[in-house]
This record gives C-alpha cells, structure tokens and sequence, in this order.
C-alpha cells in the first residue's frame, strides 16, 4: 500500500515523498483513513513506528481547506490543537508539521515553558491554525487572552498516558472546557492502562480503538539484557560498559536530577564525552544539548524520563537503564528511543538487589524473560539471589567451612531433650536482692553515720544506692544553695 491509496491530498504526497517514505507503517495505514473519516481515534503503537505521522498528515488534510495566503490575522484561525507533555516532544511534533505541511499556506507555531513569552505572544498574534503547546504555558496563554481556542476542529493528546497519568489531568480538564463541543479528538500514545483508558472513555466520543500489536508490546528489533549489579558499583560498571563500546552513542536513564548531573560529572571525568538532560536546564541548554547528541558531537546523553521525551534518533544504538524506572509502563517508553524505524537497539539495565521487584514487574508487562548477565568483577550483592528467585533455585550452595555448617548442610540431627537454660542472677554487683521485696534500710544510730549518707538536701539516705540519681545544683534565685 501507498500513501496514494490512503487519501491524502497531493501536497502532503509530494511532502511525504521528499521525506523519503515510500510506504505507511501499519499504525498509519490504519489510522489516517480514520482520522480522514472525521472520527475519534485512540491509536496505541510502539515509539518509533510513525506515530507522529499517523495523527499529523490527516490533521493537515482535514483543515486544508482553510489554507490561505493572507496577511490578515482574521484568515488565520486556530484549527488544531496538538498538546505534548514535554517541550521536546512537542517541537519533535512542530517539526514534522512543517515538514509534512511546507507545501500548505498553514501557519505552525510550538509554545512552551522555560522561555520568554513576549516572542510567543507576537507569533500568536499574526493568527496560527495549528498550536503545538505544553498544557502549562497553553493555560497561560489562555489567561494572558493571546490565544483563542473558539475554532478549534481537531484536538490531538500525544504520549496521552503520560498527560493524564502524571498530574496533567487538571489542566487537560480545563483546556477541554474551552473547547467547542463539535471536535475530533485523538489520543495516540505507546501504552494505555486500563486506568487511562476509562479516562479517555469519557473524553471521546464513540472512539475507534486501534492497536497494531498488544498492548504494552516492546520491538522486536531490540535486544534486552539486565547485568546485577550493586548499587555501589553501578558507576564503575557503567563507565566499564561504555569503554567497551567506544565508537557507539547511548542515551543513560536515571531518576532524578541530582543524579542526573552526578552521573554526567562522573563520566566527563572518567574521559567519557557526557551530559546531562533535565528539568531544571534551560530551554537553550536542553536545545544545545540534545542537538549535540543528535548530532554525534556528544558520545553519551544522561537523561530523566520527563526530559527525555521526543529525543528522536533513528540509529541510537544503546538505550541504559541507569536506574529502573518505578512504573512498568515507562521501560516500554525509555527501549522505545531504540530500534527505531527498524533498526536493531539495545536495552542494558543495571539492576541492584532493591529494584528486583521493578524488574519483575517490568518483565511481567512486556511478556519477556530478560536474560541477566554478571559482568566480571562487578558482582551483585547476596540479597539479589535470595530464595524464591530464578537465579537461587539453579545456583548451587557453597561448600560449609565450619562444623556447624557442615551439620546442617548433613540435615536436621535427631532431636534431644536439652538442659533447661540457667536463669539470670537475681543479685546485682552491689549487693542488692531483686527476688526480695522492698524494705527500707534500718535507721543508723546515735553517733554513727552510714558510710553512703548523704548531706542534707541530698536524695533519701534509706533509698538503695542503685536507685540513686546523682543531685543537680539548683541556683541560689531558685531555692538552692548554688554551687559550692
């Protein structure tokens, strides 16, 4: 099948056979007749297999008809609305807008947060019919009155998973209210829990449900393998596995900033070409940094999930899992930056013993074993073979060392009555019986002082020495002597 027979005007043919594709990925010949159709559309497919193509070339043909070369800001309403979770998602959607739409007299535009409204307002001003927006700075648009969403026909939620499961379901929920009643609305994204799509239920109306393989279902073009590790050792190994590799770029996944950026310190200093990726950069610095990447300038990228979203390389070769990810939906999004658009990739994961249950997890969602390997000299703690484990079951239990181990390794002697266990002394070093009660000591007589007497103002003198607290000086202000 062509792009001919799917129904595309001839100015997005002629864009598409510029780009170099010849024929449609399964999710795009299914969905753009679809979306062509005018219906709702929820479009599950892996990351990497036209995706992006699949929502944008048929949003382009729908609102053609508006295409026009005035200057007037009025011929330029906002038609279509795209909204991503990320920045770098969404200016990977801007860019394949233009690249699909050159040949159309439609305006683009791609706002986000992290820099300077004032140049996005102007651009807003000329009139733009397709928006590409982060939900945040869309909304602040919305409340500076720069954007209007009165006209829009086509509303696209992309990674929509990840916009509605991550926080972003206020925001979407108010962004909806602006919009007409009458829309399409499509929602394209690499995983749907069953959460998620309840949700995407109640947004769409009668929706055509179109998935090229199982939910959740990772590549086959890529291969997995998870090196036990501990944690203290996971540096080194890293370090190690990419001196090993020295002429391959690989993009390391970590969980948090901060080690986001100790991570890429530590390489740099090891004389390994690394840098960092995430939220708290500034939208230059992520641009510099991701072009650099792209680019080969920039052998090893360490990024956070968030951030990571839309670094689109068609060859990446390595995908590293510094630290597994908490959800077992995002493996499936982090492999996807790999084997992509058929290309053969490579998923590493560094697993310490406090993540086997992530790895579990991991495994029970994408419906694969992932073969483990020890690399030498970096072995995993004991806890990560403990009992009830694959790897415990097959491994064979070391030679015992003691007598006692060896008896126990022999199996369970026969049982013996033993000696009952010889009670704790009831006298304490001072003298003192606690098996017998109480009783004041005896009053000393005339003349004599008992030799643990205390002076008056002191503690009891019938009071057991043991039971005894040595006194504090109270101030003279307050009633004492003061100190003497």
């Amino acid at each position: 099948m062509s792009f001919a027979e799917l129904g595309l005007i001839p100015e997005l043919l002629k864009a598409v056979a510029d780009a170099g594709y010849t024929e449609p990925t399964p999710i795009q010949r299914q969905a753009i007749p679809t979306v062509i159709a005018g219906k709702d559309v929820m479009g599950g497919a892996q990351t990497g297999t036209g995706k992006t193509a699949g929502f944008t070339l048929p949003l382009l043909h729908r609102i053609s008809r508006h295409a026009n070369t005035s200057t007037s800001p009025a011929r330029h309403q906002t038609r279509a609305l795209i909204l991503a979770p990320t920045r770098e998602l969404a200016m990977q959607v801007y860019e394949s807008v233009c690249t699909y739409g050159k040949y159309l007299p439609l305006r683009a535009t791609c706002i986000y947060g992290g820099v300077d409204m004032n140049a996005q307002i102007q651009e807003l001003r000329r009139g733009i019919e397709i928006v590409i927006a982060t939900p945040g700075r869309l909304l602040d648009h919305v409340q500076q009155k720069t954007i209007n969403l009165s006209q829009v026909e086509v509303l696209v939620l992309d990674e929509a998973d990840r916009m509605l499961d991550m926080g972003f379901i206020p925001d979407i929920k108010r962004i909806l209210a602006l919009l007409p009643a009458a829309r399409q609305s499509l929602l394209f994204s690499a995983t749907f829990s069953d959460e998620i799509k309840k949700l995407a239920d109640q947004m769409l109306k009668d929706p055509q449900l179109i998935e090229v393989a199982r939910r959740n279902m990772v590549s086959e073009t890529i291969t997995h393998v998870v090196h036990p590790v501990s944690s203290g050792m996971k540096r080194n190994l890293l370090a190690h596995l990419l001196r090993h590799q020295p002429d391959t770029q690989a993009l390391v996944f970590v969980d948090t900033k901060l080690v986001c950026g100790r991570l890429a310190h530590y390489l740099e200093r090891s004389g390994i070409s690394a840098d960092a990726i995430h939220g708290d950069k500034g939208q230059q610095q992520r641009t510099e940094t991701l072009e650099a990447f792209k680019s080969g300038k920039l052998r090893v990228l360490v990024a956070t999930d968030v951030a990571a979203r839309g670094i689109d390389i068609d060859e990446l070769p390595y995908v590293i899992n510094f630290e597994l990810p908490h959800t077992a939906e995002d493996y499936v999004h982090r492999i996807g930056r790999t084997g992509r658009a058929g290309h053969k990739g490579n998923a590493v994961s560094l697993v310490c013993a406090e993540e086997k249950h992530w790895l579990a997890e991991i495994q029970k969602l994408i419906k694969l074993e992932i073969p483990q390997e020890i690399v030498p000299g970096f072995d995993p703690e004991p806890e990560f073979f403990e009992a009830g484990t694959r790897s415990s079951r097959h491994r064979k239990p070391a030679a015992p060392e003691t007598g006692r181990e060896r008896e126990a390794a022999a199996g369970p002697a026969p049982r013996q009555r033993t000696a009952k266990r010889p009670s704790k002394p009831m006298i304490a070093a001072d003298g003192f019986d606690f098996s017998k009660p109480y009783e004041p000591a005896a009053a000393p007589t005339a003349g004599t002082a008992p030799a643990d007497a205390q002076p008056a103002g002191h503690a009891d003198a019938s009071v057991p020495p043991h039971l005894r607290r040595p006194q504090r000086p109270i101030a003279f202000l307050l009633g004492g002597l003061g100190r003497k």
